[in-house]
């Protein structure tokens, strides 16, 4: 089965109406290439760190502005259109960073929140507190789509194998990983992840990304991806700036790969025995 898809590269600031405006823009330009799929990047609604500010402009799911764009564009354009994610007000003080799906009707086909949040300090004094703000999600999504199975995740859960590998195993073809990866942590980590992702499950991963440096001060690393089950990059955007990129995934290279790599049917189970200096002392 082939299927042309498109991950868009955004720079959202901290306006969401001008960030709609600029998601609907990629999307047609992504759609007028042929792209039947098209991803957009984590946070595509708002990036901003001003917590206060924030809250004043998130909305719930049922009135946020990106949600009802993009499930108009869905159904205007008959696509499938995944928003990487948005932050979606909970009404009890949190946050949602959260994946939607949209199919060819405007209906949500799927949701995914994410799950491993961002609490890290850096070497260059940058130091982030995602769990302080949003809500982690619980469970790992699949969705059945005309083309493929899609298994779903979110920026630093790529750094999370095991959540690939059971979509993998649940039989996903087309891992998705939409980012707003840091500069820093890019530069040293982003193509590593992305491709060992794609080549341990023997899947296809799309990675929409932010790039650029944003209204609220962040610069995150760009570079969107589109990867083939064997870690061959197929598509990639610049480091910063919006931009389209497509490609034409032959499904069926899942199978080939799998066959060629059977790691996933090869898994065996095992358990960990630790011997300690003691014990090795007296084995001598």
């Amino acid at each position: 089965m082939m299927v042309k898809v498109a991950a868009i590269q955004m720079c959202s600031g901290v306006d969401p109406v001008r960030n709609a405006a600029s998601m609907e823009a990629l999307v047609r330009e992504a759609h007028a290439a042929g792209a039947t799929y098209i991803q957009t990047p984590e946070m595509t609604g708002a990036l901003e760190r001003d917590r206060k500010h924030l809250f004043e402009i998130l909305r719930p799911e049922e009135t946020d502005l990106i949600v009802a764009k993009a499930s108009s564009l869905a159904s205007e354009l008959s696509i499938y259109l995944h928003v990487g994610s948005t932050a979606i007000a909970l009404g009890d003080g949190k946050i949602a960073n959260r994946g939607l799906l949209f199919g060819p009707d405007g209906k949500i086909v799927c949701r995914y929140d994410k799950i491993h949040m961002f609490d890290v300090d850096l070497d260059n004094g940058e130091s982030w507190r995602e769990i302080a703000v949003y809500r982690p999600g619980h469970e790992a999504r699949v969705a059945d789509l005309p083309f493929g199975r899609l298994g779903f995740a979110i920026c630093y859960d790529v750094r999370f194998p095991q959540l690939f590998r059971t979509e993998a195993l649940a039989g996903a073809e087309i891992l998705t990983v939409p980012t707003a990866f840091t500069r820093q942590t890019g530069e040293a980590h982003w193509h590593i992840l992305t491709r060992a992702r794609a080549i341990e499950n023997g899947a296809f991963l799309i990675a929409a990304a932010q790039g650029g440096v944003h209204d609220d001060g962040r610069e995150t690393y760009g570079h969107s991806l589109i990867i083939d089950p064997w870690g061959r990059i197929l598509a990639e955007a610049p480091a910063t700036g919006e931009a389209v990129i497509i490609a034409d995934l032959d499904v069926g290279a899942v199978a080939v790969a799998r066959g060629k790599i059977p790691n996933l049917k090869n898994a065996r189970e095992f358990h960990l025995v630790e011997t300690r200096g003691s014990e090795m002392a007296a084995a001598q």
